[in-house]
């Protein structure tokens, strides 16, 4: 096959699996905020079986042998459905993996994103052992908050090698390249602001925090309530027998859900200067992803507000972690649009 086939076929094979993984991220939505993420307390199996004990004699089995877990089939399935897809999405990755280094080595003089594809199988088996010691570390805020930051990270970098292998790129004028590289700095910022945010929403949910906070746009009546931050924020906490609804008093789950709030603020702020300046270059592209970003993040904040008012709905909690994983994928494209320029 020439290039421009292995190209638009690892294109195609890469986008199926970012959907995938996709899928994965709003899984693992879904089985944390239906608190299934110890509903089978053992790794890999689910109380010593392949999928999860579904007859009385099994569940008899199982609750004998981890009798301080009792089996609920409301949240066995959840647990080891995410699993199983999870592997699924490992091995996809694996093969892109073998396929990218193949044609790299077929064309030593053309140039692959090898390197790329084997710095995303090793995040992928990184990712696998978070999920393990979720489990085995029964919740551990720490861990619970870097397994969600490495599942982003990973559709991040599926998006990004999508991108690489279907060779978009802009092209511009001088000028208008140069305006375009001038955003380099703002564009950072706000990439580092959203994945800040996204690690709040995580701690935020790993110490089930996210109802400290019942009103809006106040928290209990006030503005600024009271707040233990030295608790909320000890990242030095050592490992609890078991993190299942989170073991925080109000004070510090109240500081942590502010401070999310605090940062969806900053974020809002960030990201609207610099949709405001893609918005002034003039240029079709740049005022297309501007109108994306905004409007996804219009949407995210409408879905945090919901969150609040309604106490929490399954559906937008879950949709509220799948905007925020677009929110950072658009932004990831505007990186990669940046970076891959060329003037004209």
């Amino acid at each position: 096959m020439t290039q421009k086939n292995n190209f638009r076929l690892g294109y195609r094979l890469v986008l199926a699996a970012t959907a995938f993984c996709m899928v994965v991220v709003i899984l693992g939505a879904f089985t944390r905020l239906v608190d299934a993420g110890l509903g089978c307390p053992d790794w890999p199996g689910c109380y010593g079986h392949l999928t999860w004990p579904r007859s009385d004699g099994a569940v008899e089995a199982a609750e004998a042998r981890f009798p301080e877990f009792p089996v609920e089939h409301d949240k066995t399935w959840p647990e080891m459905v995410h699993r199983y897809v999870a592997g699924i999405l490992g091995l996809i990755i694996l093969g892109l993996t073998i396929m990218t280094w193949r044609w790299a080595r077929q064309n030593p003089h053309q140039s692959y994103p090898r390197n790329h594809s084997i710095a995303l199988l090793v995040l992928v088996i990184v990712q696998a052992a978070f999920g393990m010691w979720t489990v085995t570390l029964k919740l551990w805020p720490q861990i619970v908050t870097a397994h969600l930051l490495g599942g982003f990270a990973t559709l991040s970098m599926l998006w990004l090698l999508a991108q690489r292998f279907a060779r978009w790129r802009w092209s511009f004028s001088g000028i208008v390249y140069r305006q375009l590289q001038a955003l380099k700095p703002l564009m950072w910022v706000a990439l580092v602001a959203v994945v800040l945010q996204i690690a709040l929403g995580g701690w935020l949910s790993a110490n089930y925090a996210a109802l400290a906070c019942t009103d809006f746009p106040r928290c209990h009546g006030e503005w600024w309530p009271a707040m233990d931050f030295v608790r909320g924020f000890n990242f030095a906490q050592g490992v609890g027998p078991n993190y299942l609804g989170g073991l925080l008093e109000g004070d510090a789950r109240t500081a942590i859900h502010v401070s999310h709030r605090l940062g969806a603020l900053v974020v809002t702020a960030v990201l609207a200067l610099l949709c405001w300046r893609l918005w002034r270059i003039g240029q079709r592209p740049t005022q297309r992803l501007a109108l994306i970003i905004a409007g996804v993040l219009v949407v995210q904040i409408l879905l945090g507000i919901t969150n609040v008012m309604a106490s929490l709905p399954l559906a937008v909690a879950v949709a509220h972690n799948a905007v925020g994983a677009v929110l950072l994928l658009t932004l990831v494209t505007l990186a990669h649009r940046i970076y891959s320029a060329r003037s004209a």
